[in-house]
């Protein structure tokens, strides 16, 4: 705020959007909340069906709404005051509200729109032990999962038997608001393919993308597996995604751009003859959302820093025969990049058969 020049900060959380950013910022993790911050100062305003709760997870103010919308009441707070720069997230917000309850406070209104996402980057200790923890509760349910595949479970049940096991294991849910993937044969060719009843079938390679939630922070991972041998091809495109991951995940470090990152993994990917087949980026952020900042990819212009949490996630998929991808979740040090999806003496996974 010292450094926008801000007299106040504003934020509206609108039945669950921009939840994650109200959480870090005061702890509050409902649904419906304002929080107006100033310099001698901190409020968060929700309504009734929080009294209880926000008093419990936060030690801001609390206000009570009643009649007035959360629009109204943060319009009245700065109008009644002498602000005259205040800082609001503009793309958190609609230009229909802007204008009907911000546009007449007579002040100048800051987009300041990177900043929370810019303070949330940086993963302090206790951050990247919940991401730990989230890491490991989805390697060991999804562990306990592969043990109840059977030949004719379709991928619902799977999908079903996964959340179980992440939620026994102690975590909140999976992520907070998408479905896991999971896609067998030709559907793992659809980069995002929620789970449907279609059956495993011997020979046919599947698909699972999960995480777990552990206080708000999220795992993310992905991982194949088969029931009984599978192809040729299948194990050729394992090997080189393999290869991509690790000399990608060997290149992590503060100071390289996103960018580069992403390209090194596309190189290993075009050389083996499947550049056309890598249809997404890397990587992303990970955190109290399983998409944040930084980025990579080939339009990413985020420079790592120490403190991100990003995931490596090359993939190949072929129309009319399937896919493989193979993510994991790395801690940005600054010595490199450290692996939080894999344990000590592991490596990372390839394909897991089953027979």
């Amino acid at each position: 705020m010292s450094a926008k020049n801000l007299d106040v900060f504003t934020l509206i959380v609108n039945e669950r959007a921009n939840s994650e950013s109200c959480h870090y910022i005061s702890g509050f993790r409902g649904s419906s909340a304002a929080l107006i911050i100033s310099r001698d100062e901190s409020i968060l305003i929700t309504d009734g069906r929080y009294k209880t709760q926000s008093k419990n997870q936060s030690p801001f103010k609390i206000i009570i709404q009643n009649e007035k919308s959360l629009y109204e009441y943060v319009s009245q707070a700065v109008s009644e005051s002498s602000y005259k720069r205040i800082g609001f997230e503009a793309e958190k917000i609609s230009h229909a509200d802007f204008t009907k309850y911000f546009a007449p406070v007579k002040a100048e209104w800051i987009d300041s729109s990177e900043m929370i996402k810019t303070l949330r980057r940086s993963k302090d200790p206790h951050e990247i032990e919940l991401i730990r923890q989230a890491a490991r509760i989805g390697r060991e349910a999804y562990s306990n999962t592969l043990k109840k595949v059977y030949n004719g479970m379709t991928e619902v049940e799977f999908d079903i038997a996964l959340m179980q096991e992440i939620k026994l294991l102690g975590a909140e849910k999976g992520w907070a608001h998408d479905d896991f993937i999971v896609a067998s044969g030709e559907r793992s060719a659809m980069c995002h393919a929620p789970a449907t009843m279609k059956k495993f079938a011997q020979g046919e390679t599947v698909t699972v993308d999960y995480g777990a939630m552990v206080e708000g922070y999220m795992s993310d991972i992905t991982r194949n597996f088969a029931l009984g041998s599978v192809s040729d091809k299948a194990r050729e495109i394992n090997d080189i995604l393999i290869k991509a991951h690790h000399e990608a995940a060997k290149a992590l470090r503060p100071g390289i751009l996103g960018v580069e990152v992403d390209s090194i993994a596309r190189k290993v990917i075009a050389d083996s003859g499947y550049e056309k087949n890598f249809l997404h980026g890397l990587g992303h952020g990970l955190g109290l959302e399983v998409h944040e900042a930084p980025r990579l990819s080939p339009t990413s212009k985020d420079i790592l820093q120490a403190g991100d949490v990003v995931t490596i996630e090359p993939g190949i998929y072929i129309e009319g025969w399937g896919g493989l991808r193979i993510e994991d979740d790395y801690l940005i040090t600054p010595d490199g990049g450290e692996c939080l999806t894999v344990n000590d003496n592991q490596n990372i996974e390839a394909v897991s058969f089953l027979h």
